[in-house]
C-alpha cells in the first residue's frame, strides 16, 4: 500500500495560500474547502511552508484575536517534511506520528509537488487494508 494509491483514490488537489495573506483569509479558505492545512506559496510556484489549523490556534493563543490580521508567514511551519508517491502507508504513518504532524506534501522524484495527504487519509487506507486482509484470511480458512 503506497502514497500513490492514496492519491489515486482521493485525488491530488492541493490548496495553497500566499505567505502575505492574513490568517483570517487562510482560516476562511480552510473552512471553505473543509481541510486542515494549506501549503504556503511563495508566488513563484514553490512552497515555503505549511499552515495548519494548529498554527492558527497557536497564533490566537499567543496574540489574541489580533492574530487573525497577522500574515501567514508569521504563523506557518517552515520546516516541511515530505514523502514520495512510492512510500508505504506504514512509513508515512510512522513519520507523521514521530514528528507530530497531520499533513504531508507528496513530492515526486523530480521535486514536483504532486499532492498532499493527511493522517486521516493514511488511517482510512490502513483500515481498508486491514479489512481486506481479514476477509482474505476468512476466505482462506473457509476453503481449507
Amino acid at each position: 500500500m503506497t502514497v500513490r494509491a492514496i492519491l489515486k483514490q482521493k485525488g491530488n488537489s492541493v490548496f495553497t495560500v500566499n505567505a502575505h495573506a492574513d490568517l483570517e483569509t487562510a482560516a476562511k479558505q480552510l473552512s471553505q474547502h473543509r481541510i486542515g492545512a494549506l501549503l504556503v506559496d511563495d508566488g513563484k510556484g514553490k512552497y515555503t511552508g505549511i499552515l495548519s489549523e494548529r498554527d492558527i490556534v497557536r497564533a490566537c493563543a499567543n496574540h489574541g484575536v489580533q492574530a487573525l490580521q497577522l500574515p501567514v508567514s508569521k504563523a506557518m511551519t517552515t520546516k516541511v517534511l515530505h514523502c514520495n508517491p512510492q512510500d508505504t502507508v506504514h512509513y508515512v504513518m510512522e513519520m507523521m506520528t514521530r514528528h507530530r504532524f497531520r499533513h504531508l506534501p507528496v513530492v515526486n522524484d523530480s521535486g514536483d509537488l504532486v499532492g498532499i495527504i493527511s493522517i486521516g487519509d493514511v488511517v482510512k487506507r490502513r483500515i481498508e487494508q486491514a479489512e481486506q486482509e481479514t476477509a482474505e484470511m476468512i476466505q482462506y480458512i473457509a476453503t481449507a
